[in-house]
């Protein structure tokens, strides 16, 4: 390694991590065969391929194939390689700087730029929720008959599925989420099967060509749709899940092995939106329906032209695979963008419950005053929506892969770089076109004056943002520092040792207390006072309180008389006191009538539902009280 390499790798500090709960937990220098460590690498771009292929996709590919057959094939290819290129730069953001896209952006704009980017950028997630919401209620109803406002309440129901996964571990989550695309891919490639498209016209429909100004328009949404903003922010993060010495040798191989992850896993994405084209254009096209342009009229069509039921079976099947494996890939977006602009960190379910709210209120609304044929109108919408934010992430994302300073010896070259800005000019030129068509005829109608106005004014200060966002890293000033999550630490380290006079323990009677009591031991030793507490949940403990006398009470009391015995002969002082009811506000209760500097206490690991039903004792007492508390996972 050069000495640039070295001076470079010296300067890089990690201070705070995207996704702290998977971060670094894939270790791809384990021992094993060389193939075992290729594969390790394999994960996060099959996460990001599924913005690529979900419901919101769909209805440009069917109203492509059905107009114009496979001559929008190329289409399809090229936004595939633009995607690839745009994707492979937001790896290399996280894995040389060890920053997603949400922390470089708080880094290098002002406060008042940062929170704009926040709020679009939520925007976005929230608009692409909308699309997954919309996509799965679509399948539920086409399978079951199901009222469409019915099957988006259903969809509120994932919102722990995300949680579930993330304690299961990072390869859980892709393999999930593989085995979803691997639903998709195989439903269409039925389909495919079963409809027997003409080889030879699929390969003419790769060779550019735009049949009348309608064709441009629809190639203009197949491009427009295609790189979802989330999914910069998202693979930015992933990559970071993967533990990658800071050598460059190990930074290299993890761009090669990172690309090779994006090249296969896009181009999945790329043929699972090919067979939607030419499952319309062998279905609909060649049999005169050139007007079939949602997913409930090709749902209806399938089996009517292909002479089976099954072919929409697996249609609905493959509908419902997209919305559930987009929706939580959205789930991790959001948390990467709050936490990145904001530094807040949410109650998990919170978090959801908040993004799938945003999705659902519009949705049932629209179905409830519109009704049901109104869906497909906000599908567009979201897809408008998506459009509009997408140039705020793109063009950041170009600046900082492109930054000597930050990227050192790994910033991207010449070429890498005109073909970047090449291809962002073209699809925020798209995609505002695409906006602007769609606002025309709204425009063009008499009447909503004050409407017309406010939206001017919106889209005169989003292109002033997106310029703003442009210019400012060639002339503003660099961060003068990193910005860490939990602070930026002192250079010189001065450690004060805390000596404890009184430790309180948090028991509940389970195998667990010889281990809690050890712990509190570890941070005290003999010069401590231990206050040995249990709350005492019986039914009579519920009703009367500290008046409560029944055999649970007595018990429970025996049994810290026993834990206090055993610490006084072992030269260990200990008091020990019950509480009652609720457990959470009487271990702050006594915790601060015994005066305890510090307080022990047990997690169990209860994540998503588990929470709502057993609570959430730990965060409560560690938000109530002003000590340090020490939780030891159970």
């Amino acid at each position: 390694m050069g000495n640039s390499g070295k001076d470079f790798m010296n300067k890089v500090e990690y201070k705070d991590v995207s996704l702290s709960e998977v971060h670094g937990t894939v270790n791809v220098h384990q021992n094993g065969s060389r193939w075992k460590q290729v594969f390790s690498f394999f994960g996060p771009a099959y996460l990001v391929s599924v913005g690529y292929m979900d419901p919101g996709n769909w209805a440009t590919d069917i109203a492509g194939g059905s107009q114009f057959g496979y001559a929008l094939l190329w289409v399809l290819l090229m936004s595939n390689l633009m995607a690839l290129l745009l994707q492979s730069l937001s790896a290399r953001l996280g894995i040389v700087r060890g920053r997603d896209l949400a922390q470089a952006n708080r880094e290098t704009y002002p406060k008042s730029i940062n929170f704009c980017l926040y709020i679009l950028a939520e925007i976005a997630i929230a608009a692409c929720d909308l699309a997954e919401v919309l996509g799965m209620a679509i399948g539920i109803q086409l399978l079951t008959g199901l009222p469409l406002i019915y099957g988006v309440l259903i969809t509120a129901l994932d919102t722990f599925l995300l949680l579930s996964l993330q304690k299961l571990g990072m390869r859980k989550i892709e393999m999930f989420i593989l085995g979803l695309i691997a639903i998709i891919g195989f439903s269409f490639f039925l389909e495919i099967m079963m409809a027997h498209p003409h080889i030879g016209e699929i390969g003419r429909g790769l060779i550019p060509t735009l049949p009348n100004k309608a064709a441009l328009y629809i190639a203009i949404g197949i491009i427009g749709a295609t790189v979802m903003p989330h999914n910069l922010y998202l693979h930015s993060a992933l990559v970071q899940t993967r533990k990658i010495k800071r050598e460059e040798k190990f930074i290299r191989r993890a761009l090669k092995l990172s690309f090779l992850d994006s090249t296969i896993a896009l181009n999945l994405a790329f043929f699972v939106n090919a067979a939607i084209l030419i499952l319309a254009g062998t279905v609909f096209f060649k049999s005169g329906h050139a007007d079939v342009a949602s997913i409930r009229e090709a749902y209806k069509l399938l089996p009517q032209q292909m002479g089976t039921k099954v072919a929409s079976i697996l249609f609905a099947v493959a509908l419902i695979a997209a919305g559930q494996s987009s929706t939580v890939t959205g789930t991790l977006a959001g948390q990467i963008v709050m936490e990145g602009h904001l530094h807040l960190r949410i109650n998990p379910v919170l978090r959801r419950l908040i993004t799938r709210m945003l999705a659902i209120i519009p949705a049932v609304l629209v179905i409830g005053i519109a009704g049901e044929q109104e869906v497909d109108q906000l599908l567009v919408l979201s897809q408008v929506i998506l459009s509009l934010q997408l140039g705020f992430a793109v063009i950041p994302l170009i600046h900082f892969v492109s930054n000597k300073r930050t990227m050192g010896i790994f910033r991207i070259n010449l070429t890498t770089r005109l073909f970047a800005w090449a291809i962002a000019s073209l699809l925020v030129y798209l995609n505002l076109k695409l906006v602007i068509e769609e606002g025309t005829d709204y425009f063009n109608n008499p009447g909503n004056g004050i409407w017309k106005i406010l939206l001017t004014v919106v889209a005169l200060a989003a292109v002033a943002l997106l310029t703003y966002v442009f210019i400012h890293p060639w002339t503003g000033k660099p961060p003068k520092t990193e910005i860490a999550m939990h602070g930026k630490g002192s250079d010189v380290v001065k450690l004060e040792i805390p000596k404890f006079k009184k430790i309180a323990i948090a028991l509940d009677f389970s195998g667990h207390d010889e281990k809690l009591l050890a712990f509190a031991i570890g941070q005290g030793g003999t010069e401590s006072t231990y206050v040995l507490i249990h709350i005492v949940e019986s039914a009579s403990a519920r009703m009367l309180g500290k008046q409560s006398d029944d055999l649970e009470t007595r018990n429970d009391q025996e049994r810290l008389d026993r834990y206090q015995e055993t610490l006084e002969e072992n030269k260990y002082k200990a008091v020990t006191r019950l509480g009652y009811i609720r457990r959470s506000r009487e271990i702050v209760r006594i915790v601060r009538e015994e005066e305890a500097e510090m307080l022990v206490i047990g997690a169990h690991g209860h994540t998503g539902l588990k929470d709502f039903i057993y609570g959430e004792t730990v965060n409560t007492v560690r938000h109530e009280l002003k000590i340090p508390v020490l939780i030891v996972n159970l």
